[in-house]
Parts: C-alpha cells; structure tokens; sequence
C-alpha cells in the first residue's frame, strides 16, 4: 500500500535557533510579516523579540494578538482583514497551537480565497497557503509542524478538522528558551496531548514503520521528562527533550492521523471551549479502554515504552498495564480525574457522540464505534 509522508521543509531545533529562523525568513527575501499571536505573548514581551529580530533585518511586521484559546473563525476573518490590509506576504505564527492553527487559517483562505469553513475536511483546498513560519512557544500540538488545523465554528458550537497538505508550515521553530517559565498547568496539558499524539498514531489503521518509530521515541520521552517540566518549568533540559518529544509525535500523527480521543476532544473544545490537552489527557484512557479489543499487543508496547516491564505480559495484561500508566502520568501532572470537573453534563452526551462520529479525526480509529459506544466512552470519563 502507497503512502506519502508530510513534514516542513525546514525545522530548526534547539536552544538559541529562533535568530536561526530570522536569518531564514532574511534568505527567503519576505518583505512583511503578520504575526499570529495571543495578548499574553505580545504583553510579557516575546512578540516584540520576534518583531526586533527581523528589524535588524530589514524585515516590518504587523501584529495580530486576537487568537482565542480555541480560534474561531471570527478570529481568522480579523487576522485575514489585517493582513491584507498590511499587504503581508508572508505569516509567522507565534505560540501554541491555537495561533498556529489561527495562522494556518488565514494563510490558507488568503492563498485560496472563499471563508475558512470551505476548506473543512480532508485536502480541500487548491494551492498552497501563504509561506508560514512556525514558531513554537510550548511543547505539544505540534501544529508548528503539521497539516491539521482546527478552527471553531461559533455558530455551530463545534471545532472544524481541516486536514490538508496545503496548511503545512514552510518552516517550524522549535526553541526551548521561549518554553522556560510556562505555568504548570500550560505544561502539563500540552505533554499529556503530545502522549496523546503518539500514542493514538501508533494504534492508527494508518500507522506505518515511520511513524511507529518516532511515536514509540516520543512516548519514552514524553513519561522520562514530562514530570520535570511540569515540576521545573526552568529546566532547560527538559524543556527541550519535550521538544523534541512533541515534534516526533507530530511526525507520527500527522502521517498516521489519529483517532477517537481528537475526534472526541474537538467537541468539548467546541462546545464549552475548554482546554484541548486536558480533554485529549482525560479522554485518553478511556478511548484507549475501547481500542483494547482489537489492538492489545500495540497497547502493550505503549506500556513497555511508558517504562512499563512487560516481559512475561499478555497482550491484554499489557494493555492494561498501559492504561495504568497514563492515569498514573496525569495525575502526577495534575489533570483532573472526569470531564465533569472541566463543566461537561451528562444530558449533552447525545450531541457530543453524534459530532464526535462525524470529525475526520476518528476515521483512522482501530475499532469504528457506534453511536451507543462513543456515548458509553464520554459517560465512562465523566
């Protein structure tokens, strides 16, 4: 069976590489930048090291900070609109995931036209958005480096899977100094949605050699350093490995896809807007629960890979023995135990399944739920 493997042209890794990236965007020959940010980033001032570094040389930039926590179309429609009313012909995301998926949104629709909602789906667009520069603020999405971009219909109370070859960034950026000093809770929910990056790719239907490779790598980093990140969010170190951990689970899911707990989390995201790392890190046990039946032995190298030693173990012993190990993870992280402490209700469920059967992301699930047992998974991680 043939299969294609998206990645950026350019990825800069390591301690000091953002000015790499200025002098990348220089030999490039941009002109004006849009920087997709939120207002934290541009008020503790790591805009404004961005903007300096490409004054030097000789490159302007005109700043969008309107990004929500979950972007919304709205946001994209105001960041496209400053865009072209700055005549920017290029766009660096700054942040997380929410700006780069901001970013990619408006870079796509301003390269393809029409509204960003057209493009929901799988390769909807025509040509390639806008040159993207990445750069990355915490260890995680890894939408830095991906073809996924989830945008939020307000109108429809859901978050939009726009999974294209075309919303790949030109170059991401991955510099732990701009990842020292997150909060915690910032750092604990982005490693646990990277665990959950790796590990719903290695079970995937689409997975591949490659991307079993690198998501087995990313989860032995994510269970060796996540912990100290969390504990110390100055230790340079640790920061980086979970760079570098987050950025392989992003190989493997943006090649393998992922499965039921996205497809799941993208509609509590869009329905009570709430953080997307927590929902996948909650979820994420309990979905894994229901692959068990048709997947143990892979569940079983998560575990080895989670420091787990399986020797001896069944298949289904192994599985088990996964699941352990990723509540035992969260918690020493501090998610929280069930959606209900997040907001979710138990009356919304119903709507929460059909959306959740409907997202792109659950295609590539190893086992293809009904109704009843999406519904049965959610009440379970209640």
């Amino acid at each position: 069976m043939s299969s294609a493997f998206f990645i950026p042209t350019v990825n800069l890794m390591g301690a000091g590489c953002l000015t790499d990236a200025a002098d990348a965007i220089k030999a490039h020959g941009f002109k004006k930048a849009l920087i997709v940010t939120d207002k934290v980033l541009n008020q503790i001032g790591v805009v404004k090291q961005v903007v300096d570094l490409l004054a030097e040389r000789d490159v302007e930039a005109a700043v969008f900070d309107g990004t929500q926590p979950n972007p919304t179309i709205g946001n994209v429609e105001a960041g496209l609109a400053l865009l072209e009313e700055s005549r920017c012909d290029f766009v660096i995301s700054l942040g997380g995931g929410s700006p780069h998926d901001c970013a990619k949104g408006i870079a796509l629709v301003a390269a393809n036209g029409g509204k960003i909602g057209d493009y929901e789906g799988v390769d909807q667009s025509a040509k390639p958005q806008l040159p993207l520069v990445a750069i990355n603020t915490t260890a995680g999405t890894a939408s830095e480096m991906t073809r996924f971009c989830i945008i939020t219909d307000e109108a429809r109370h859901i978050k939009m899977a726009i999974v294209d070859k075309n919303t790949t960034p030109l170059i991401s950026v991955n510099d732990p100094k701009l990842m020292l000093a997150k909060p915690a809770s910032l750092t604990a929910a982005t490693g646990m949605d990277a665990l959950t990056h790796a590990i719903e790719a290695y079970v995937s239907i689409a997975a591949t050699p490659i991307t079993d490779a690198v998501a087995i790598k990313a989860i032995e980093l994510i269970q060796a350093n996540l912990r100290t990140a969390v504990k110390d969010g100055q230790n340079l170190e640790a920061r980086e490995q979970m760079a570098y951990a987050q950025f392989m689970a992003g190989m493997a899911f943006n090649n393998a896809s992922l499965g039921y707990v996205h497809a799941m989390a993208h509609q509590l995201g869009g329905f009570y807007d709430l953080p997307h790392g927590v929902c996948n890190a909650v979820l994420l046990p309990h979905v894994q629960r229901y692959n068990a039946q048709v997947c143990p032995e892979r569940l079983r190298d998560v575990a080895k890979a989670m420091g787990v030693n399986v020797e001896g173990m069944t298949a289904e012993q192994g599985a088990d023995a996964a699941l352990e190990a990723i509540q035992v993870l969260s918690k020493d992280v501090g998610i929280p135990a069930g959606l209900k402490e997040l907001g979710a209700k138990d009356e919304d469920i119903s709507i929460l399944a059909d959306n959740a059967l409907k997202d792109a992301c659950g295609f590539t699930n190893p086992k293809q739920a009904t109704h009843d047992e999406i519904s049965a998974i959610y009440a379970a991680a209640m």
